[in-house]
């Protein structure tokens, strides 16, 4: 009987071995960790988290690309063109002295107080060019050079097209005394901003009445300040 027992003992103790073998093998050990949960699919596949993430970078994305792109058709900010445009318009290089066919005349009113010499300059460059401002006057004499003062009127740019011309004008005061004065032997004018100069006869009276008062006796006006001809 004790034989007996021990066979059944062991017997037993086998199918026991058996059956938890087989339990490791297929996985469904009850004292085995549960798999983790799946995440639910969102409408595109993904999972919901992943999804979310991926909305987060496409709204980044979507809010960079927006701020760095312009809507169709609008050329963005450096494509427009409007500002330089705008400030090209309507615009010409200024005029070169050499472009310039300057003569002088006496333009003096019988009657008048002073002394009027009208300077004409002529585009003749073959192409629009502006003067704006005053040219630069000067009177040669036997005492030295008297530079012209601006009359102080405002200077308006003007854009002379080829062929056109337009004239400015110099006062100065007539010698009446009865002296020789100060002689001119010579008109120089510097168009308005420009450095050459282009040297006429001097149209006008002869001389200038000597005179210690200080400043220039002769001034200049700007740009059509002796009207404009054709």
């Amino acid at each position: 009987m004790r034989v007996r027992k021990l066979t059944l003992a062991a017997m037993a103790l086998a199918a026991g071995l058996s059956l938890t073998a087989c339990q490791n093998d297929d996985g469904t050990d009850e004292t085995s960790a549960p798999p983790a949960a799946s995440a639910p699919s969102s409408p595109d596949g993904g999972s919901a988290s992943a999804g979310t993430g991926s909305a987060g970078a496409d709204q980044e994305g979507g809010g960079s690309d927006s701020a760095g792109k312009s809507p169709a058709g609008t050329g963005g900010t450096g494509g427009t063109g409007g500002t330089g445009g705008a400030a090209g318009e309507g615009t010409a290089a200024k005029c070169r002295t050499d472009e310039l066919e300057i003569t002088a005349i006496d333009a003096t009113v019988g009657g008048d107080t002073e002394g009027t010499v009208a300077v004409d300059l002529k585009n003749g460059g073959g192409r629009d060019c502006t003067l704006a401002g005053y040219a630069g006057v000067d009177l040669k004499t036997n005492a030295g050079t008297i530079s012209a003062e601006r009359t102080g009127e405002q200077a308006d740019p003007v854009v002379l097209a080829d062929g056109e011309n337009v004239t400015f004008g110099i006062t100065y005061p007539i010698n009446d005394t009865g002296g020789s004065g100060v002689r001119i032997t010579g008109l120089v004018v510097t168009p308005p901003n420009e450095t050459k100069s282009v040297t006429l006869d001097w149209p006008g009276g002869a001389s200038l009445p000597a005179s210690d008062t200080p400043g220039s006796p002769v001034k200049v006006g700007p740009m059509g300040s002796a009207g404009q001809g054709g």
